[in-house]
């Protein structure tokens, strides 16, 4: 009976925290599928073996700019198929998206823009979320079992971040943001946490200039969503809160077919 564990983590540069605990980390626990968001590593240095053998891997990194944005998806598993990206160069072109094709599922790692930047990059955001709901309503089609996975920069309930109340006008927090999630649900995808701890109070991300982690004044920023028709397989779903390394934490959930 096939067993997966995935975990997904925020590492807010990939060859940083290599020079730390990554690989003990990994080590305890023991995942078979990896998906990483803010890599920070163009194709060169992800061409270089950078994960020594260890796992396959495949990449989507930002076509200009070095040292922002990318994604990497390891595993240990076979896999049948990935492709970069939505097919549109205006998102494209940040390495934001990666999907991998399991014999019983499809991996959507994405990694979804802030709009912290200001009202451009907000618009920039809501349009990627558009174009992420065309994709995956054309996967679906195709009668796709979807697993989404990554850093979605956005607090979906007032129970996902320490302060709600000051942050409603907050990108992040913003109602135009969070409906997005709202609108997951609808379609029937499943918060796998949620799933398993409606009430409880757990983030993914603190703010490192403010110190925000020692506090636990965090957000959750970073979700595993799968499709309704996966219910029967989620065993449990998981947040290493104290996991440090980057600014967010790893998080993940457990599958058995």
């Amino acid at each position: 009976m096939p067993q997966y564990k995935l975990i997904s983590w925020n590492v807010n540069g990939l060859r940083a925290i290599l020079k730390k605990n990554f690989w003990e980390i990994i080590e305890d626990i023991n995942p078979d599928i990896i998906a990483l968001q803010e890599t920070k590593a163009d194709d060169t240095v992800m061409q270089s073996n950078i994960f020594n053998n260890k796992f396959s891997y495949n990449w989507h990194s930002h076509k200009i700019k070095k040292g922002y944005s990318g994604v990497a998806t390891l595993s240990k598993k076979a896999f049948l198929n990935t492709i970069k990206g939505f097919n549109i160069e205006e998102f494209d072109i940040e390495g934001r998206v990666l999907y991998t094709k399991f014999p019983e599922f499809t991996l959507l790692n994405i990694y979804f823009p802030s709009g912290s930047q200001g009202l451009e990059r907000i618009k920039y955001k809501l349009k990627f979320y558009d174009a992420f709901f065309d994709y995956i309503k054309d996967l679906e089609i195709k009668g796709e079992k979807l697993i989404i996975c990554g850093d979605f920069n956005t607090a979906h309930n007032e129970i996902d971040l320490h302060d709600p109340i000051r942050n409603i006008n907050t990108s992040g927090f913003l109602k135009e943001e969070r409906i997005y999630l709202d609108r997951l649900l609808e379609k029937g995808f499943i918060d796998s946490f949620r799933y398993f701890y409606p009430e409880k109070i757990s983030y993914t991300w603190w703010d490192m200039r403010t110190r925000a982690r020692d506090r636990n004044r965090g957000w959750r920023l970073d979700y595993f969503f799968i499709s309704k028709e996966l219910i029967n397989n989620l065993k449990s779903a998981f947040i290493f809160e104290n996991i440090i390394g980057s600014d967010h934490c790893p998080y993940g959930i457990d599958l058995e077919f």
